[in-house]
């Protein structure tokens, strides 16, 4: 007759249960005393990820940056974005094909999508592609220049709010489709034949020359490739084998010609596209880096046809990237977000031109608003969030400003055994931000289009380097 127990080494089944879980629980217990990420492991909540994507195409007869609106491609702006949710408050990057989102509306669109993801404005990244034929929004601006009597033109605020109700009701239904996160992938590689150094410095180590996004002038061209960062990097997030979204960082002014009044994503915006189709499940979202100099101005002499060309080859460039990419299993334990908020010091003649508001003329308000109303914020104490967002073996930094290439390439030369990528044209309030050197070199980029000082450098790296260390 069988015994009603099975036996292993004179043990009975419940015996032998009854030691494992005595065993299990002084084990978990004594983590407390050494390594505790296998009891982190058994707590955590898994990672899942949003996406939100919508129309950001202003209508025929809204003012753009420079033009008002005259016609509408079929290839318009897009507002995209993810929600990071399982690690501590959700985390929401978004990119915007706008030219740039400053000062009050970073504020207000921070918190709107905030609220709408149930996190804090802490935990929220507002970037543009920079493109130029886009709206350009900054809530201070259009209430400064009501308050002269002046017509707010392109910071007129009643399309771009409609477009900050319709992001805050995709963030929100979102949540409703999000996914688990189990892996992501990090991918980079060189892009040919479309970045270039906007700056021509001459023997003398001056500004001598600028190469705009279109140079018509062909000795201008014949320039040397300059300082780049020719790399693209994508990082993606995956269910098990399907990809959800795809984030890719490039740096270059995204401009093959403009004013045209007719809103486009330009040639990044295009790219964005040719990905889309090439791997249909996830979502492409694109952030420019720091591309304050640098253009497309040595392969594009603004002739139509260019359009395409620089497109198909940064889309070859992420193609590539894609190719290449590295997979890391990821739980929620991986990630982290960090922030240093840092203080700009305002370029010297920001103050003097605040003292004559009151007596400047329409011209020159306008010219200089969005410097102006960094100032106020300046005085006020407000400072700039920058941001980091640790997955894995990755470091995504979130910069302000037309940032100088020189920053996103220190950034990687800091943390070389890390995946390291950069966007900036977060809060463009501040204009053009270059390094200590450059603004001793003279030049468009660091004269009265920049709202700081050679100071900036200085803090910025501090910021940089703290957060890549932590």
């Amino acid at each position: 007759m069988k015994s009603r127990y099975c036996r292993s080494k004179h043990y009975s089944f419940p015996v032998k249960l009854m030691i494992l879980i005595f065993s299990g629980i002084f084990f978990i217990d004594n983590l407390s005393a050494g390594d505790n990420s296998f009891k982190k492991s058994l707590e955590s909540p898994s990672l899942r990820l949003a996406t939100f994507d919508i129309d950001a195409t202003p209508p025929v007869g809204s003012i753009m940056a420079y033009n008002p609106v005259v016609n509408i491609w079929d290839m318009g702006l897009r507002g995209r974005g993810v929600v990071l949710l399982g690690a501590g408050k959700p985390l929401v990057l978004c990119s915007v094909d706008w030219i740039e989102i400053n000062n009050e509306s970073q504020d207000v669109f921070k918190k709107t999508l905030a609220d709408a993801a149930g996190t804090v404005p802490e935990r929220v990244v507002i970037h543009t592609v920079h493109q130029h034929d886009a709206p350009m929004s900054d809530f201070s601006a259009e209430q400064i220049l009501k308050e002269k009597g002046l017509d707010p033109g392109c910071f007129e605020s009643s399309f771009q709010r409609k477009v900050l109700h319709n992001l805050e009701v995709a963030v929100r239904e979102s949540l409703e489709h999000s996914q688990p996160v189990t892996r992501i992938g990090l991918g980079s590689a060189p892009v040919y034949k479309v970045a270039s150094a906007r700056r021509i410095i001459g023997a003398d180590g001056l500004s001598k020359a600028s190469r705009y996004s279109a140079t018509a002038d062909s000795s201008l061209r014949a320039e040397p490739e300059g300082l780049i960062d020719p790399v693209v990097s994508l990082v993606s997030f995956w269910n098990n084998e399907t990809p959800i979204a795809v984030l890719s960082y490039y740096a270059t002014h995204p401009q093959s010609y403009y004013r045209t009044g007719i809103p486009n994503p330009d040639f990044p915006g295009i790219a964005r596209f040719y990905r889309q189709l090439a791997v249909p499940q996830a979502l492409h979202i694109h952030f420019n880096g720091a591309a304050g100099n640098i253009t497309a101005g040595k392969y594009n002499d603004g002739s139509k046809e260019n359009r395409g060309i620089l497109a198909a080859r940064l889309a070859d460039g992420m193609r590539r990237a894609w190719e290449a990419t590295r997979f890391e299993t990821v739980t929620s334990t991986s990630v982290d977000w960090y922030i240093e908020p840092v203080s700009l010091k305002p370029a010297k003649d920001l103050e003097s031109l605040w003292g004559k508001i009151n007596t400047l003329d329409s011209a020159s308000i306008r010219a200089n608003i969005y410097k102006l109303v960094r100032y106020r914020r300046y005085l006020t104490g407000r400072k700039i969030d920058i941001s980091c967002l640790k997955i894995g073996d990755a470091r995504i930094l979130f910069m302000p400003g037309e940032l100088f290439v020189e920053y996103q390439l220190a950034a990687k030369a800091e943390r070389p055994d890390l995946f390291v990528a950069m966007a900036a044209y977060g809060d463009c309030g501040t204009g053009y931000i270059g390094t200590a050197i450059a603004y001793k070199q003279g030049g468009y980029e660091t004269g009265p289009a920049s709202g700081v000082t050679d100071e900036a450098e200085a803090t910025l790296m501090a910021a940089i380097r703290k957060l890549l260390q932590r």
